[in-house]
């Protein structure tokens, strides 16, 4: 469980993902609704790390948390083991930019090449991806605009500078898309093709 006290305990910060953050409380206050119920507490933690804050809720001052913003995410299990794995380390380690840059970089090889495109540079299979039409052109131009393939742009430009936490945050978010668009929505669709004709009656009513 997690204590809204003068530190808050979790595992990792929501925003950088360093593992058992430092986050300490900089204000707190009390809320209730229009009639003057649902009383709850509020306190803002800021990572020692990176700066960012997050934001906890009790129903008393010291009470266990039942609200956390943001929201530590998990990798969905629809995503080839990996990919899925790669996106994980991505994610855990954006406080060192350049190695997670890489490793988003890693993560979307692995997907291009769970569905079959092998050969060619990074870029050039995203490109035959959205020619094909597996993903969109623009996220074609997307992969374009955030930096995924490290080594080919370090040879590119010798004097291009290592990424920074924008640069990994952008990698990352990209990588995640691209493994909510190949793998899961098409898991949540097939799921609920699945559930629709395990419930005829609620798809005939007119």
């Amino acid at each position: 469980m997690t204590y809204l006290q003068a530190k808050l305990e979790l595992d990792r910060c929501p925003h950088c993902n360093i593992d058992t953050p430092n986050l300490k409380m900089i204000w707190g206050t009390r809320t209730a609704n229009h009639a003057g119920h649902d009383q709850r507490f509020w306190k803002v933690y800021t990572c020692d790390r990176c700066g960012g804050l997050v934001t906890a809720s009790a129903y008393s001052d010291t009470g266990n948390t039942h609200e956390i913003y943001p929201e530590t995410t998990e990798i969905s299990g629809a995503i080839p083991d990996k990919a899925r794995n790669y996106l994980e380390q991505a994610s855990n380690s954006l406080h060192a930019p350049a190695g997670s840059v890489m490793l988003s970089a890693s993560a979307v090889d692995a997907m291009l090449k769970h569905k079959g495109y092998k050969d060619g540079s990074l870029f050039e299979r995203i490109n035959k991806a959205a020619k094909d039409h597996l993903i969109t052109d623009e996220m074609a131009k997307w992969a374009h605009q955030v930096r995924l393939d490290a080594n080919d742009q370090r040879h590119a430009d010798e004097k291009a500078g290592l990424p920074d936490g924008q640069d990994a945050k952008n990698s990352l978010e990209f990588s995640k898309a691209l493994a909510e668009i190949l793998f899961v929505l098409p898991s949540k669709v097939t799921k609920g093709i699945a559930t629709s004709q395990l419930n005829p009656a609620s798809t005939n009513e007119s």
